[in-house]
């Protein structure tokens, strides 16, 4: 089992940055394929991005391309979320999830919300115009 816990929300202006932290429990975080995923009021919980542990590849959703990056720090357990440029299309419910180890994902599925077996509760980040 891995508990997983988000920090680092909060209400920002439109063209701010904000970094947002997933502290994981146990000692195989190293061997975990993470992932980051929002959802707005009234939506549906979309794929922002993911960290694949084997060869630390990453992937991104369309609407944050180029302007979030995820990065892991193993050896504190904690899986990061730079966000840069944000506006009011952000706002959301910021969630980190894991998928268990030893499950393999391709490409396609880590963008899959079933894919992910352990979820934290959330944080709030808020983008005013």
């Amino acid at each position: 089992q891995v508990q997983l816990v988000e920090s680092g929300g909060g209400l920002v202006q439109a063209g701010d940055s904000l970094r947002l932290s997933c502290g994981a429990s146990g000692r195989t975080f190293s061997f975990l394929d993470m992932g980051w995923f929002r959802q707005a009021p009234g939506k549906e919980r979309e794929f922002v991005g993911a960290f694949k542990w084997n060869g630390g590849t990453t992937h991104y959703g369309d609407s944050v391309k180029g302007r979030f990056t995820i990065s892991r720090d193993n050896a504190k357990n904690t899986l990061y979320l730079q966000m840069n440029s944000l506006n009011p299309e952000d706002t959301a419910v910021y969630y980190c999830a894991a998928v268990r180890l030893g499950r393999p994902t391709t490409a396609q599925a880590i963008r899959d919300i079933a894919t992910y077996d352990y979820w934290g509760q959330g944080t709030q980040v808020t983008v005013s115009s």
